[in-house]
């Protein structure tokens, strides 16, 4: 059996494993940070621009031991959407604030008392599940999206 090593946070990553890792990361990414833009209406170009400003802040705050991009997330979609179609945009707008700032305060709360709490209440048991619930309820939606659900499927479809 093959083993692999685990990269740690204060580890650096081995050379010939940056140019790999770093084109998974930017796919891993690009969905999030140019999809979730357009489909509220905003330019990527600002938003790219603002994960590249959240980035360096990150790095820069954690002194470049936690090497991770900042980018949009696909979790706002359906809240905002909802907000959107009742109360409207700037509403949505207000609580991404709020959300950002409720990070911020669990952020100042995890770095006063530590981490380990997380674990016991949300033990790794229990949250690969959960992970992988999310994944096979969203299958659907995206093989519809694909066209791979319709009377006639394209070939191009399939091809991407």
């Amino acid at each position: 059996m093959e083993s692999h090593k685990i990269i740690q946070v204060d580890e650096k990553v081995p050379f010939n494993l940056l140019i790999p890792l770093s084109i998974q990361h930017m796919f891993a990414m690009f969905g999030a940070s140019v999809l979730v833009p357009f489909l509220f209406g905003i330019n990527p170009a600002i938003v790219l621009f603002m994960n590249g400003v959240g980035t360096l802040m990150f790095i820069f705050i954690t002194k470049g031991k936690a090497p991770a991009y900042l980018g949009s997330s696909f979790a706002f979609l359906a809240p905002a959407g909802i907000v959107i179609a009742k109360f409207g945009y700037e509403y949505a707008l207000g609580g991404f604030v709020a959300v950002g700032f409720v990070g911020c305060i669990l952020a100042f709360i995890i770095y006063k008392i530590g981490y380990k709490w997380i674990d016991i209440v949300l033990p790794p048991a229990a949250m690969g599940p959960v992970v992988a619930l999310i994944g096979l309820e969203l299958s659907s939606s995206a093989a519809s999206n694909a066209g791979l659900l319709d009377e006639t499927i394209d070939p191009k479809n399939l091809i991407v």
